[in-house]
């Protein structure tokens, strides 16, 4: 496949996706006590389709590094790991929350409920999504693919997700700020990140066409 081909599904995928989950997480906050399952079933939908695009976009990263020598298609590899298993335990949360929803006789809170989920879309995800940002600001900081903003934003927003890690330390109450699954910890951070992740992906649609080899 071209290499402008790649780049271009790569930075499509990534918008498509980063859209699609920006629709998701407004549903979190619709109500103020155990949702109805509809609500449950429809931003999990939004959420697992956002994280299929999002694989094409991890995948795309080390193609477009691997013409600039062996240590930049190392840390695209890096990054693009690290993303990758960030989906797998953000997409295997979500299904942990749907299917305690359907089994539930009455409508129940799944950010509550399910406690499984407390350190998989908090502590883990903080630190596989600080080790993305990094790898990818160190190969985008050697390789000018994109431009310089990218880099210490991806630095600044790894600091942010990496200052949360503690939070497991601080209960199971998502009204609060800095708890397990507090809004700060997983809706904060997370939309930080998709923004982020949404605007990377105009830069990528803007820049030149990479050659690769």
């Amino acid at each position: 496949m071209n290499s402008t081909v790649i780049q271009r599904t790569t930075a499509s995928a990534g918008l498509i996706a980063t859209l699609l989950t920006l629709v998701e997480l407004p549903l979190y906050f619709v109500y103020g006590g155990p949702p109805p399952d509809w609500n449950i079933f429809t931003r999990s939908m939004f959420g697992l389709i956002g994280s299929a695009l999002l694989v094409v976009f991890m995948v795309g990263l080390p193609h477009l590094l691997k013409a600039h020598g062996p240590v930049y298609a190392w840390l695209g590899s890096l990054s693009a790991v690290a993303g990758l298993m960030w989906l797998t335990v953000t997409s295997i949360s979500t299904c942990l929350e749907v299917g305690a929803a359907i089994a539930a006789p009455d409508p129940i809170d799944p950010t509550i409920a399910v406690t499984g989920t407390y350190l998989l879309y908090g502590s883990l995800s903080k630190l596989l999504i600080a080790l993305f940002l990094i790898a990818f600001g160190t190969a985008i900081a050697g390789t000018a693919l994109l431009p310089r903003w990218t880099v210490w934003s991806a630095f600044g927003l790894a600091a942010i997700h990496l200052a949360f890690v503690p939070s497991m330390y601080f209960g199971n109450n998502p009204a609060d700020f800095y708890a397990a699954n507090g809004w700060g910890t997983t809706a904060t951070t997370g939309g930080l990140t998709i923004l982020w992740l949404l605007a990377v992906s105009v830069a990528l649609l803007r820049v030149p066409a990479i050659r690769t080899t």
